[in-house]
């Protein structure tokens, strides 16, 4: 690709000079001899921040409308993310076919969506699913549909060539590369023994109480949040770890990042639950020196050169064949009539709206979405969008021609991070061709790095991701990851941009015990009750409930494992 000719000494070009050489000193670091270019062509892609603002600003006018046709279905699943596709791949597993799934966005997924640069597959949202553990046992369903997990002589083994390639990850920590994202390499004792100090809390935690990913599974059925649950909602994570005094600034930054990494907002922001649950619900924390070494604390990652939307695209596909999605389709009303539900859409490529009339209605979409075109909205729905809390996320995929030079250390790995890293919210990349098969590709090819902000501690930062031109973003990353790798100026040939001005839900302080008491037989129609400490379904009555909610949002932050089991349970649900 042929980019404009500029001078090497032009305004711009001094700029970036000047910004990469700032940046390596701030970090105590060699100053890179090329700057960031500002010749990188590019631009935003993948989310239509326009069309978001166009259908805000039309509910907020209320303008009157006749819809230009009305359809009949016995189901429409408002909302085309990981939950809308759930709901759908449950109903049809029931043997329900006539629903339809109405999407926003011209391509389905949500926050798991892929794209690709120059022809590269790379991921615009979510780039891993951890191994699921014994509650998520609808992902673990799906896994074995998709071939990737199977029993094999009496024990479940996954797909090896969908797990995380070695070397999984690493960290860019003084002056060099180390294994794993925890920093060891030269810290003193004090800082490993506050490791080990932290490592014991979350076990001892994880003793006294339930941690569950999804974690509607360990909320007790009509019962209030656990008192140990509850106590650790009612604070920040950075309270609580200064309760601890834990305050050595290594696992400080650690664990700021991780919080980051889920939640796109860190320690100040989340809660202490949020900031235990991480750990408690999945590997846990390994400390240097006891169980396990930090590097292998990421174990059985399931992750794809286009990160989850290798999920979502096949959970979309038997509704695309069987004309069950609808893309480009805003959702304008949704409200319960006597015989059911009536929704009508805003259809974006014919300028014409669409009334579909329908027995339930699946609303999966964002809480604070469905609040306004939930007509009347319930109690528990507008309580909900005026508590919970959203983190702006931004996602730049970076075509770079050839391998980058690396510093010393560690060798590349699929996700790298930048310890302190001097981009707003910068989490590092993951590296798009890490999981290909034939080596000799992966080490000379072209590439694509998928770099991730998580908005939710920048002030303003909604108003920047709308107003700010894309070359805002392209060059702080650029001179950012020139420290690492030097030669990154002259590799780097396209980078494109995904904007989230609502990305994801940030648990907050109160986030749990709130959504704890909506409980999900509001949500989805199905009750449970504790039969010998586990939760199990109540008989099924036939019901009358005709508004049915699935979103991760439900759940105070969004993975994966929460939007889906969410949009499983709704599903069921409509068969009742």
């Amino acid at each position: 690709m042929s980019h404009p000719a500029h001078t090497p000494f032009s305004p711009r070009r001094r700029q970036l000079l000047q910004a990469g050489a700032a940046l390596a000193a701030g970090l105590g670091l060699p100053g890179c001899d090329k700057p960031a270019p500002a010749d990188v062509l590019g631009g935003y892609t993948g989310i239509d921040m326009a069309r978001g603002h166009a259908l805000r600003d039309r509910l907020a006018e209320g303008a009157p409308y006749t819809p230009d046709i009305v359809r009949r279905t016995q189901v429409v699943i408002a909302g085309g993310g990981v939950a809308g596709l759930a709901a759908a791949r449950a109903l049809r597993l029931a043997g329900v076919d006539d629903f339809q799934c109405l999407e926003m966005e011209d391509q389905p997924g949500g926050n798991s969506r892929a794209g690709s640069v120059n022809g590269i597959a790379c991921p615009l949202g979510a780039h891993y699913l951890p191994v699921p553990g014994e509650h998520a046992r609808e992902v673990q369903d799906l896994l074995e549909e998709l071939g990737l997990r199977q029993r094999v002589a009496g024990r479940w083994r996954y797909d090896e060539r969908h797990l995380s390639h070695s070397p999984q990850e690493r960290l860019y920590f003084q002056r060099h590369w180390q294994e794993g994202l925890l920093p060891v390499a030269g810290v003193g004792e004090s800082t490993l023994a506050q490791y080990r100090r932290f490592a014991e809390q979350v076990a001892a935690l994880s003793r006294g109480v339930r941690f569950t990913m999804p974690v509607l599974k360990s909320w007790a059925p009509n019962k209030p949040l656990a008192p140990a649950h509850q106590a650790l909602d009612a604070m920040t994570f950075d309270a609580w770890l200064a309760q601890q005094g834990l305050d050595d600034a290594h696992l400080r930054w650690y664990l700021d990042y991780c919080c980051r990494d889920d939640y796109g907002a860190g320690t100040a922001r989340v809660s202490a639950w949020a900031g235990i649950h991480y750990f408690a619900s999945r590997h846990g924390f390994h400390a240097p020196g006891l169980e396990a070494d930090a590097g292998d604390e990421r174990e059985g990652v399931l992750t794809w050169p286009e990160g989850n939307g290798w999920l979502t695209q096949r959970l979309a596909a038997p509704l695309v064949q069987g004309g069950q999605l609808r893309t480009g389709a805003s959702v304008l009303r949704i409200a319960e009539t006597r015989r059911g539900v009536e929704v009508d859409v805003y259809l974006h490529a014919t300028d014409s709206i669409e009334r579909w009339q329908a027995r339930r209605c699946i609303v999966a979409l964002p809480v604070y979405v469905a609040a306004r075109v939930v007509q009347p909205a319930p109690d528990f729905l507008a309580q909900a969008a005026r508590r919970l809390q959203w983190a702006p996320w931004l996602v730049a995929n970076i075509h770079v021609s050839a391998p980058l030079a690396d510093r010393e250390g560690a060798a590349p790995a699929w996700d790298n991070v930048l310890y302190a890293d001097p981009v707003p919210g910068g989490l590092g990349y993951v590296h798009a061709g890490h999981q290909r098969l034939d080596p000799r590709a992966a080490a000379s090819g072209p590439t694509v790095l998928t770099y991730y902000q998580a908005l939710g501690d920048v002030p303003g930062a909604r108003q920047q991701l709308a107003e700010q031109p894309w070359t805002h973003w392209r060059s702080a990353i650029l001179a950012a990851l020139a420290v690492p790798h030097p030669d990154l100026p002259e590799r780097a040939t396209r980078m494109e941009i995904t904007r989230y001005g609502h990305a994801m839900s940030i648990p907050v302080p109160g986030t749990q015990a709130f959504l704890s008491q909506i409980g999900l037989s509001r949500l989805s129609g199905k009750r449970y009750q504790l039969l010998n400490g586990e939760r199990v379904p109540v008989p099924p009555t036939p019901g009358t409930q005709r508004l049915l909610f699935a979103h991760a949002d439900w759940s105070g932050y969004s993975v994966f494992e929460e939007a889906f089991t969410r949009g499983h349970a709704a599903g069921l649900g409509v068969r009742w």
